[in-house]
């Protein structure tokens, strides 16, 4: 693997595990505003879930972006 694919993997990890972590982070604030009955905390909480989500499926996409290209490359 060229070290120019190295990164490619890298990017694409790091997309999925910093969407995983803003879900996480928003589940606490979530919980956190249903636990003190804050809706503004809650609701950031629910955005920043949302947030992470769709940027765990931005890098799942570039993943398999990237499969497909190198199939078609083979």
């Amino acid at each position: 693997m060229t070290d120019r694919n190295a990164n490619q993997d890298q990017e694409v990890d790091q997309d999925r595990a910093e969407g995983s972590a803003k879900q996480l982070s928003g589940k606490l604030k979530e919980g956190a505003g249903k636990l003190t009955g804050d809706a503004k905390l809650k609701n950031e909480g629910r955005a920043e879930q949302a947030e992470g989500k769709v940027q765990n499926a931005w890098g799942s996409a570039k993943e398999k972006a990237r499969e497909l290209a190198k199939d078609e490359k083979a």
